[in-house]
Protein backbone atom coordinates (compact mmCIF):
# COMPACT_ATOMS: atom_id res chain seq x y z
CA UNK A 1 0.00 0.00 0.00
CA UNK A 2 1.46 3.32 -0.88
CA UNK A 3 1.71 5.68 1.91
CA UNK A 4 1.80 9.63 1.85
CA UNK A 5 3.77 11.80 4.34
CA UNK A 6 3.83 15.49 5.03
CA UNK A 7 6.28 16.90 7.16
CA UNK A 8 5.88 19.73 9.80
CA UNK A 9 8.11 22.19 10.91
CA UNK A 10 9.02 25.54 12.57
CA UNK A 11 11.54 27.92 14.18
CA UNK A 12 13.68 24.56 14.54
CA UNK A 13 11.49 22.20 15.12
CA UNK A 14 9.42 18.91 13.05
CA UNK A 15 7.57 16.25 12.88
CA UNK A 16 6.61 13.88 9.63
CA UNK A 17 3.40 13.01 9.92
CA UNK A 18 2.85 9.63 7.28
CA UNK A 19 -0.78 7.68 6.25
CA UNK A 20 -2.20 4.76 4.19
CA UNK A 21 -4.86 7.66 2.94
CA UNK A 22 -3.88 10.60 1.72
CA UNK A 23 -6.70 12.53 3.74
CA UNK A 24 -4.75 12.44 6.30
CA UNK A 25 -1.51 14.31 4.94
CA UNK A 26 -3.41 16.49 2.87
CA UNK A 27 -5.47 17.92 5.97
CA UNK A 28 -1.77 18.69 7.59
CA UNK A 29 -0.86 20.62 4.80
CA UNK A 30 -3.76 22.36 4.64
CA UNK A 31 -4.23 22.87 8.67
CA UNK A 32 -0.19 24.22 9.12
CA UNK A 33 0.69 25.46 6.08
CA UNK A 34 -1.09 28.66 6.10
CA UNK A 35 0.86 29.25 9.96
CA UNK A 36 3.53 26.88 9.72
CA UNK A 37 5.69 25.18 7.25
CA UNK A 38 4.28 21.79 5.75
CA UNK A 39 5.07 20.09 2.87
CA UNK A 40 4.61 17.01 1.11
CA UNK A 41 7.79 14.79 1.31
CA UNK A 42 9.40 11.29 0.89
CA UNK A 43 11.83 11.05 3.36
CA UNK A 44 10.36 10.36 6.89
CA UNK A 45 13.07 11.89 8.96
CA UNK A 46 12.91 12.64 12.71
CA UNK A 47 9.98 12.15 15.00
CA UNK A 48 6.85 10.52 13.29
CA UNK A 49 3.39 10.47 13.93
CA UNK A 50 1.88 7.24 11.59
CA UNK A 51 -2.18 8.01 11.02
CA UNK A 52 -3.96 5.22 9.41
CA UNK A 53 -7.19 4.22 8.39
CA UNK A 54 -7.68 0.53 10.11
CA UNK A 55 -10.65 -0.18 12.14
CA UNK A 56 -9.25 -3.68 13.26
CA UNK A 57 -6.50 -2.00 15.00
CA UNK A 58 -9.13 -0.07 16.60
CA UNK A 59 -10.92 -2.95 18.15
CA UNK A 60 -7.88 -4.81 19.50
CA UNK A 61 -6.07 -1.80 21.07
CA UNK A 62 -9.65 -0.51 22.55
CA UNK A 63 -10.10 -4.45 23.67
CA UNK A 64 -6.80 -3.79 25.49
CA UNK A 65 -7.54 -1.10 26.96
CA UNK A 66 -10.88 -1.73 28.34
CA UNK A 67 -9.07 -5.69 30.36
CA UNK A 68 -6.64 -3.55 32.04
CA UNK A 69 -6.78 -1.25 34.45
CA UNK A 70 -7.14 1.78 32.68
CA UNK A 71 -7.23 5.15 33.67
CA UNK A 72 -10.16 8.35 31.99
CA UNK A 73 -9.44 11.55 30.94
CA UNK A 74 -10.39 14.22 28.63
CA UNK A 75 -8.83 14.92 25.54
CA UNK A 76 -9.77 17.15 23.02
CA UNK A 77 -13.00 17.33 24.55
CA UNK A 78 -13.31 13.92 24.35
CA UNK A 79 -13.50 10.93 26.63
CA UNK A 80 -9.84 9.14 26.52
CA UNK A 81 -8.85 5.59 28.35
CA UNK A 82 -5.69 5.25 28.60
CA UNK A 83 -3.07 2.12 29.71
CA UNK A 84 0.46 2.64 30.50
CA UNK A 85 2.45 -0.44 30.18
CA UNK A 86 5.71 -0.90 32.83
CA UNK A 87 7.58 -0.34 29.36
CA UNK A 88 6.74 2.60 28.89
CA UNK A 89 3.81 2.18 26.37
CA UNK A 90 0.67 3.75 26.52
CA UNK A 91 -2.14 2.29 24.66
CA UNK A 92 -5.28 4.48 24.38
CA UNK A 93 -9.05 4.18 22.99
CA UNK A 94 -11.68 7.39 22.01
CA UNK A 95 -14.54 4.73 21.78
CA UNK A 96 -17.17 7.75 21.18
CA UNK A 97 -14.64 8.70 17.81
CA UNK A 98 -13.20 5.16 17.05
CA UNK A 99 -10.08 5.95 17.56
CA UNK A 100 -6.82 4.22 18.79
CA UNK A 101 -3.45 5.27 19.86
CA UNK A 102 -0.12 3.60 20.65
CA UNK A 103 2.96 5.58 21.57
CA UNK A 104 6.70 3.41 22.76
CA UNK A 105 9.15 5.12 23.87
CA UNK A 106 11.79 6.46 21.37
CA UNK A 107 9.14 5.31 18.67
CA UNK A 108 6.74 6.81 16.12
CA UNK A 109 3.29 7.78 17.98
CA UNK A 110 0.60 5.48 15.96
CA UNK A 111 -3.23 6.91 15.55
CA UNK A 112 -5.70 4.53 14.03
CA UNK A 113 -9.13 5.63 13.38
CA UNK A 114 -12.60 3.70 11.66
CA UNK A 115 -12.96 6.99 8.89
CA UNK A 116 -10.32 9.11 7.74
CA UNK A 117 -11.72 12.54 8.70
CA UNK A 118 -11.21 11.20 12.66
CA UNK A 119 -7.95 10.11 12.11
CA UNK A 120 -7.14 13.25 10.01
CA UNK A 121 -7.94 15.73 13.15
CA UNK A 122 -6.40 13.12 15.69
CA UNK A 123 -3.03 13.47 13.24
CA UNK A 124 -3.18 16.96 13.33
CA UNK A 125 -3.69 17.18 17.36
CA UNK A 126 -0.91 15.02 18.16
CA UNK A 127 1.17 16.35 15.29
CA UNK A 128 1.36 19.63 16.92
CA UNK A 129 1.96 18.05 20.24
CA UNK A 130 5.14 16.70 19.20
CA UNK A 131 6.22 19.98 18.23
CA UNK A 132 5.36 21.66 21.49
CA UNK A 133 7.08 19.25 23.31
CA UNK A 134 9.93 19.76 21.30
CA UNK A 135 9.75 23.82 21.30
CA UNK A 136 8.88 23.89 25.10
CA UNK A 137 11.94 21.83 25.34
CA UNK A 138 13.91 24.24 23.33
CA UNK A 139 12.48 27.21 26.07
CA UNK A 140 9.28 28.46 24.32
CA UNK A 141 6.10 28.86 26.30
CA UNK A 142 2.63 28.78 25.71
CA UNK A 143 1.19 32.42 26.42
CA UNK A 144 -2.85 32.52 26.49
CA UNK A 145 -3.58 35.50 23.90
CA UNK A 146 -3.81 36.66 20.39
CA UNK A 147 -1.57 38.23 18.12
CA UNK A 148 -1.04 40.26 14.99
CA UNK A 149 2.05 41.17 13.32
CA UNK A 150 2.73 44.52 11.16
CA UNK A 151 6.11 44.80 9.99
CA UNK A 152 7.39 42.51 12.09
CA UNK A 153 6.40 44.01 15.26
CA UNK A 154 3.70 42.40 16.98
CA UNK A 155 0.49 43.37 19.38
CA UNK A 156 -0.57 40.39 21.83
CA UNK A 157 -3.71 40.82 23.26
CA UNK A 158 -4.72 39.15 26.55
CA UNK A 159 -7.57 38.61 28.90
CA UNK A 160 -9.91 36.49 30.15
CA UNK A 161 -12.50 34.40 28.27
CA UNK A 162 -14.82 36.75 26.55
CA UNK A 163 -12.61 39.52 27.02
CA UNK A 164 -12.11 40.41 23.54
CA UNK A 165 -8.88 38.98 22.32
CA UNK A 166 -10.37 37.37 18.94
CA UNK A 167 -12.44 40.49 18.27
CA UNK A 168 -9.23 43.11 19.00
CA UNK A 169 -7.28 40.75 16.49
CA UNK A 170 -9.82 40.38 14.10
CA UNK A 171 -10.03 44.24 13.61
CA UNK A 172 -6.62 44.68 13.38
CA UNK A 173 -6.53 41.77 10.89
CA UNK A 174 -9.36 43.33 8.54
CA UNK A 175 -7.54 46.57 9.11
CA UNK A 176 -4.50 45.58 7.29
CA UNK A 177 -2.35 43.86 10.08
CA UNK A 178 -1.33 40.30 9.50
CA UNK A 179 -3.40 37.77 12.00
CA UNK A 180 -0.53 35.23 14.01
CA UNK A 181 -3.16 33.70 16.18
CA UNK A 182 -6.48 34.07 17.70
CA UNK A 183 -6.44 32.21 20.85
CA UNK A 184 -2.32 31.06 22.48
CA UNK A 185 1.17 31.74 20.56
CA UNK A 186 4.36 30.09 21.59
CA UNK A 187 6.71 32.85 22.85
CA UNK A 188 10.53 32.98 23.78
CA UNK A 189 13.34 35.54 24.82
CA UNK A 190 15.98 36.00 22.66
CA UNK A 191 18.61 38.56 23.50
CA UNK A 192 16.05 41.26 24.66
CA UNK A 193 13.63 40.55 22.66
CA UNK A 194 10.89 38.00 22.87
CA UNK A 195 9.72 36.01 19.76
CA UNK A 196 6.17 34.85 18.85
CA UNK A 197 5.13 31.76 17.06
CA UNK A 198 1.61 30.91 16.35
CA UNK A 199 -0.71 28.05 17.29
CA UNK A 200 -2.16 26.32 14.37
CA UNK A 201 -5.54 25.76 15.28
CA UNK A 202 -9.25 26.45 13.96
CA UNK A 203 -10.35 29.63 14.43
CA UNK A 204 -13.30 30.24 16.03
CA UNK A 205 -15.63 33.44 15.17
CA UNK A 206 -18.94 33.90 16.96
CA UNK A 207 -22.35 34.60 14.62
CA UNK A 208 -22.70 37.92 15.80
CA UNK A 209 -19.00 38.69 15.30
CA UNK A 210 -18.89 37.57 12.11
CA UNK A 211 -21.78 39.70 11.17
CA UNK A 212 -20.53 42.71 12.78
CA UNK A 213 -17.55 42.26 10.36
CA UNK A 214 -19.07 42.21 7.48
CA UNK A 215 -18.35 38.29 6.90
CA UNK A 216 -21.67 36.48 7.31
CA UNK A 217 -23.28 37.11 4.24
CA UNK A 218 -20.05 35.26 1.90
CA UNK A 219 -19.73 32.97 4.13
CA UNK A 220 -23.49 31.92 4.07
CA UNK A 221 -23.14 31.70 0.87
CA UNK A 222 -20.01 29.60 0.70
CA UNK A 223 -21.98 26.88 2.88
CA UNK A 224 -25.14 27.05 0.87
CA UNK A 225 -23.19 26.34 -1.80
CA UNK A 226 -21.55 23.30 0.05
CA UNK A 227 -18.26 24.15 1.42
CA UNK A 228 -17.26 22.94 4.33
CA UNK A 229 -16.32 24.62 7.80
CA UNK A 230 -14.26 22.92 10.16
CA UNK A 231 -15.71 19.40 11.33
CA UNK A 232 -15.66 20.23 14.87
CA UNK A 233 -18.11 22.64 14.41
CA UNK A 234 -21.61 21.94 16.28
CA UNK A 235 -24.33 21.19 13.64
CA UNK A 236 -26.42 23.82 15.17
CA UNK A 237 -24.05 26.42 13.59
CA UNK A 238 -24.08 25.10 10.20
CA UNK A 239 -28.66 24.59 10.35
CA UNK A 240 -28.33 28.31 11.52
CA UNK A 241 -26.03 29.85 8.84
CA UNK A 242 -28.29 27.52 6.23
CA UNK A 243 -30.83 29.59 7.87
CA UNK A 244 -29.45 32.99 7.46
CA UNK A 245 -29.74 32.99 11.42
CA UNK A 246 -27.56 36.06 13.01
CA UNK A 247 -27.56 35.38 16.40
CA UNK A 248 -25.21 34.30 18.70
CA UNK A 249 -26.02 30.75 19.38
CA UNK A 250 -25.82 29.52 23.26
CA UNK A 251 -25.36 25.77 25.03
CA UNK A 252 -26.97 25.15 27.72
CA UNK A 253 -23.95 24.87 29.64
CA UNK A 254 -23.26 29.22 28.71
CA UNK A 255 -20.72 28.38 26.40
CA UNK A 256 -20.69 29.92 22.78
CA UNK A 257 -21.61 27.61 19.25
CA UNK A 258 -18.92 29.63 16.99
CA UNK A 259 -18.31 28.91 13.37
CA UNK A 260 -15.07 26.97 13.06
CA UNK A 261 -12.70 27.98 10.30
CA UNK A 262 -9.72 26.17 8.84
CA UNK A 263 -6.29 28.25 9.13
CA UNK A 264 -6.88 28.76 5.10
CA UNK A 265 -10.04 29.30 5.16
CA UNK A 266 -8.84 32.66 7.05
CA UNK A 267 -7.42 33.85 4.39
CA UNK A 268 -9.72 32.29 1.01
CA UNK A 269 -13.13 33.12 2.96
CA UNK A 270 -12.19 36.18 5.34
CA UNK A 271 -9.64 38.04 3.22
CA UNK A 272 -7.00 37.84 6.22
CA UNK A 273 -3.22 37.98 5.46
CA UNK A 274 -1.10 35.12 7.99
CA UNK A 275 2.21 35.88 9.66
CA UNK A 276 4.20 33.01 10.32
CA UNK A 277 6.35 34.80 13.33
CA UNK A 278 7.47 37.97 14.88
CA UNK A 279 8.89 40.26 17.82
CA UNK A 280 5.80 41.47 21.09
CA UNK A 281 6.28 45.25 20.86
CA UNK A 282 3.20 45.73 22.69
CA UNK A 283 -0.09 44.38 25.02
CA UNK A 284 -3.04 45.33 25.03
CA UNK A 285 -6.00 44.04 27.58
CA UNK A 286 -9.55 44.51 26.15
CA UNK A 287 -12.67 44.95 28.04
CA UNK A 288 -16.03 44.74 25.41
CA UNK A 289 -18.96 47.15 27.02
CA UNK A 290 -22.30 47.53 25.10
CA UNK A 291 -22.71 50.94 24.09
CA UNK A 292 -19.18 52.31 25.40
CA UNK A 293 -17.29 54.79 23.19
CA UNK A 294 -13.92 53.38 22.90
CA UNK A 295 -11.25 54.89 25.17
CA UNK A 296 -8.46 54.06 27.36
CA UNK A 297 -8.93 52.84 31.00
CA UNK A 298 -6.16 54.16 33.56
CA UNK A 299 -5.29 50.58 34.69
CA UNK A 300 -1.59 49.47 35.43
CA UNK A 301 -2.26 46.02 34.39
CA UNK A 302 -0.09 43.83 33.43
CA UNK A 303 1.07 39.92 32.20
CA UNK A 304 1.44 37.06 34.68
CA UNK A 305 2.29 33.50 35.72
CA UNK A 306 -1.08 32.58 35.35
CA UNK A 307 -1.71 34.29 31.44
CA UNK A 308 0.83 31.18 30.63
CA UNK A 309 -0.32 27.43 29.48
CA UNK A 310 1.29 24.73 31.79
CA UNK A 311 1.00 21.23 32.13
CA UNK A 312 -1.29 21.81 35.18
CA UNK A 313 -3.76 24.27 33.66
CA UNK A 314 -3.98 22.78 29.91
CA UNK A 315 -7.32 21.57 29.70
CA UNK A 316 -7.47 20.43 25.88
CA UNK A 317 -4.76 18.52 25.61
CA UNK A 318 -3.44 16.97 28.56
CA UNK A 319 0.07 15.39 27.77
CA UNK A 320 -1.27 11.59 27.60
CA UNK A 321 1.38 10.26 25.68
CA UNK A 322 4.38 12.12 27.63
CA UNK A 323 5.38 14.85 24.39
CA UNK A 324 6.54 17.80 27.14
CA UNK A 325 9.54 17.76 28.97
CA UNK A 326 9.23 17.17 32.45
CA UNK A 327 10.29 20.66 33.35
CA UNK A 328 8.69 23.50 31.70
CA UNK A 329 10.72 26.66 30.88
CA UNK A 330 10.78 29.44 33.41
CA UNK A 331 8.68 32.04 32.59
CA UNK A 332 10.10 35.04 35.07
CA UNK A 333 12.59 36.21 31.83
CA UNK A 334 9.56 36.51 29.68
CA UNK A 335 7.47 38.34 32.71
CA UNK A 336 10.38 40.81 32.82
CA UNK A 337 10.38 41.71 29.19
CA UNK A 338 6.60 41.74 28.68
CA UNK A 339 6.57 44.28 31.88
CA UNK A 340 8.60 46.93 29.96
CA UNK A 341 6.83 46.71 26.70
CA UNK A 342 3.89 49.39 25.76
CA UNK A 343 0.64 48.64 27.79
CA UNK A 344 -2.40 49.79 27.43
CA UNK A 345 -6.39 48.28 29.19
CA UNK A 346 -8.88 49.10 26.09
CA UNK A 347 -12.32 49.78 26.53
CA UNK A 348 -14.33 49.26 23.00
CA UNK A 349 -17.91 49.24 22.46
CA UNK A 350 -20.19 47.52 19.29
CA UNK A 351 -19.50 50.16 16.78
CA UNK A 352 -17.07 48.17 14.58
CA UNK A 353 -15.99 51.20 12.95
CA UNK A 354 -15.25 52.93 15.95
CA UNK A 355 -13.33 49.95 17.62
CA UNK A 356 -11.54 49.74 14.16
CA UNK A 357 -10.17 53.57 14.06
CA UNK A 358 -9.57 53.67 18.06
CA UNK A 359 -7.25 50.39 18.28
CA UNK A 360 -5.29 52.04 14.80
CA UNK A 361 -4.75 54.95 17.02
CA UNK A 362 -3.82 53.35 20.07
CA UNK A 363 -1.31 50.45 17.99
CA UNK A 364 0.35 53.41 16.12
Amino acid sequence: MTRTATRIATATQAVTVTSNTPVVTDWAIRYFGPWWNATSTTAADGPQVTADVNPDRVTEIAQRVADRAYEETVYANTSMLVDRDDDGTVLASQPDDKLAYQAEPGGPLHIYGGEDVPVALAAARLAREVVRGQLVADGWSILHASAVVRDGQTVLTLGDKGAGKTTTALLLARAGWQLLANDRVFIRRENDRLRVLPWPSAAAIGLGLLDALGWYDQVRARVQRGEQLHPTQHQKVTDALHSGIRAPLWKESGKELKPQFFPDQLASWLGLTLATEGHAARILFPQITPGAEPTLRDENRTVAAGDFFTAGTEDRYPDVFGLLPADLPDTEPLLELLGELSRHTVVLGHDVKANTDFLQQTTA
